[in-house]
């Protein structure tokens, strides 16, 4: 009984010892080696499935409202882009595009996304804005956008576009990003299918990507709410990732004077210029003179203008407007035509060495 009792004595001891060694063993690994734990714990994470809709119900929001521009000259395809139905009044619906899309055309149609084509009707365009309407009758319309603020977005809000890239069998293509810049200057040459001018506009910046077609489509927020018209695209072998667009605000004042049948009326200051930074051959003594490196020289002045009226002259190098440096016409003309008729505009100017400062009462032309 003594040799039993002394057996199970050492069995215990022995069963105790294995226990303690066990549990030492364990705590020794997850105190030494935590990533192994870890690592088995993220791989079965990675194995539960999570349902996203992502944006589709804002997409499907606008989606109708979106159409294809195509533009014929003599009976022959021409150039096509995008545009969308962004209201309606008692029985004519209205389309949104840009200029650059319709300009020189003989005729415009467009297509809605059941598939059915239908002439338009131009109701105006306007060069410098790159804004367009037209219109078609109300009943043969899918939907109309709803519109949103682009001054209440924010740097980092998801914004999308939808449009026609390259060709029409990518018609209705949704690409998604965010808003990556808000007030940003882009220089472009606006046509009117004679001439070319430099301008600068105020534009939203997207990496929602944006390709040739995609001119005159909406660019929208999470909501689904229009916040601005895409329109211009930089592309080189260094930049990817900026498209741009027009805020929606300055769309609507736009149409909104097409539509009532007025002009867009504009300020004229009255003056022919050359940029300093590309003329200094031609005017080496005049820039020498003025010890500037960037502004606009005063080339000529229209008699009886805004300009004439305020005393510029020739060969005056005009350097700030409103208090803002101006490097180039383009510049010029930006602050320019952020004035309206009947405004005064304040100009620093160098007149040789000497520093001038001219009111400027603007005039239409």
């Amino acid at each position: 009984m003594t040799e039993k009792k002394s057996k199970f004595l050492q069995n215990s001891i022995i069963l105790i010892f294995v226990f303690f060694l066990g549990v030492g063993t364990m705590y020794a690994i997850f105190y030494f080696f935590p990533t192994s734990f870890s690592t088995v714990e993220t791989k079965l994470k990675k194995e539960v499935t999570v349902t996203e809709n992502g944006i589709a119900d804002a997409v499907e929001k606008l989606y109708n409202a979106v159409v294809v521009v195509n533009t014929y000259v003599r009976n022959e395809p021409y150039q096509s882009g995008t545009g969308f139905v962004y209201k309606t009044d008692n029985n004519t619906a209205y389309i949104l595009t840009n200029n650059h899309v319709i300009n020189n055309s003989d005729e415009v149609y467009i297509t809605f996304t059941n598939g059915e084509d239908v002439k338009t009707k131009v109701v105006g365009a306007d060069v410098y804005s790159d804004i367009a309407v037209l219109s078609v009758d109300k009943d043969k319309i899918l939907d109309v956008a709803e519109i949103g603020e682009s001054e209440t977005a924010r740097i980092g809000d998801t914004a999308f576009a939808i449009g026609a890239p390259i060709d029409s069998a990518y018609s209705w293509s949704v690409t998604r990003g965010i808003v990556s810049g808000k007030d940003r200057l882009i220089e472009v040459e606006l046509s009117d299918g004679n001439n070319s001018t430099p301008m600068v506009v105020n534009t939203i910046q997207t990496d929602a990507a944006i390709n040739n077609g995609n001119s005159g489509g909406p660019l929208a927020n999470s909501n689904g709410e229009v916040i601005g018209i895409t329109s211009i695209k930089l592309a080189s072998s260094t930049i990817e990732g900026m498209g741009f667009a027009i805020p929606i605000e300055t769309a609507i004042d736009i149409a909104s004077e097409l539509i009532n049948g007025n002009e867009v009326e504009r300020p004229f200051l009255g003056i022919s210029m050359a940029d300093v930074a590309s003329s200094y051959r031609q005017y080496y003594n005049v820039i020498m003179e003025a010890d500037v490196t960037s502004g606009v020289i005063v080339t000529s002045v229209t008699p009886k203008s805004s300009a004439a009226l305020a005393g510029l002259k020739e060969n005056d190098i005009i350097i700030e407007v409103d208090d803002q440096e101006v490097n180039s016409s383009s510049y010029l003309r930006y602050y320019l035509y952020k004035h309206k008729v009947g405004d005064d505009m304040y100009l620093t100017v160098k007149r040789g060495n000497e520093t001038k400062n001219i009111r400027v009462r603007l005039t239409a032309k």
